[in-house]
């Protein structure tokens, strides 16, 4: 059987979520890299596997999907059913469900202010769209206060999405160390397979937009 195939770009949160999965499942993959900027996404051979042409996106073995936490759930139930990654019990996985639509939120907003900068040459963030980003943090902040995890006290597929969209905040200047549970939880996190390679791919979209805004530290300095 053909090894699972992960079409991603490193310097977008939802691939980077999806690897984090794939890492922490300890899955074999072939990793493919799609480079957004020169529109690989848009070739036949990929448009053939995802007509909408968006990473990440998973082939395994004829079995197309995307959507990171589609493909999250999916890895998770069919690859390691049981896994804590994605408890069976349905009310813890039904918090797991709750946080990963909060990460999206999350995604949302800080896609705005990213979109603003490298598309619209903005190079200033509005103040609604920071107070929206550290409003989700806020609320996120409160609902680990006495866990080690955002959905509770086992790592799960909630922590890699959010490890990737808050990496990436943190790299273009968010203020996220004053949100004293998240900063603790992303220490904690530093020791999980792919980390560092999450890390990289957040560091690269900080090196791209964070002096866009002529920034030395963070959104509040």
């Amino acid at each position: 059987m053909a090894p699972l195939k992960l079409y991603y770009a490193p310097p977008s949160p939802p691939s980077r979520a999806a690897l984090l999965t794939v890492r922490n499942l300890n899955l074999d993959v072939e990793t493919i890299k799609i480079d957004l900027m020169k529109k690989d996404q848009m070739s036949p051979e990929f448009t053939k596997i995802n007509p909408q042409h968006t990473v990440p996106t998973i082939d395994d073995n004829g079995f197309a999907l995307w959507e990171s936490r589609a493909i999250a759930m999916y890895l998770a139930s069919a690859k390691a059913p049981g896994n804590t990654l994605y408890p069976t019990d349905m009310k813890k996985r039904a918090v797991v469900d709750s946080r990963l639509f909060m990460d999206m939120d999350l995604q949302i907003a800080a896609g705005y202010i990213m979109y603003s900068i490298y598309a619209l040459g903005s190079t200033t963030i509005p103040e609604d769209k920071k107070e929206r980003v550290y409003k989700i943090l806020g609320n996120l902040n409160n609902f680990m206060e006495g866990q080690q995890y955002v959905a509770g006290n086992n790592l799960t597929i909630a922590d890699l999405a959010f490890l990737a969209t808050i990496s990436t905040l943190y790299e273009i200047g968010a203020n996220v160390n004053k949100f004293k549970n998240i900063a603790a939880w992303y220490k904690r996190l530093e020791s999980i397979p792919g980390f560092q390679e999450n890390l990289e791919g957040a560091q690269y979209v900080g090196t791209f937009l964070k002096p866009k805004l002529n920034l030395k530290g963070t959104w509040d300095d």
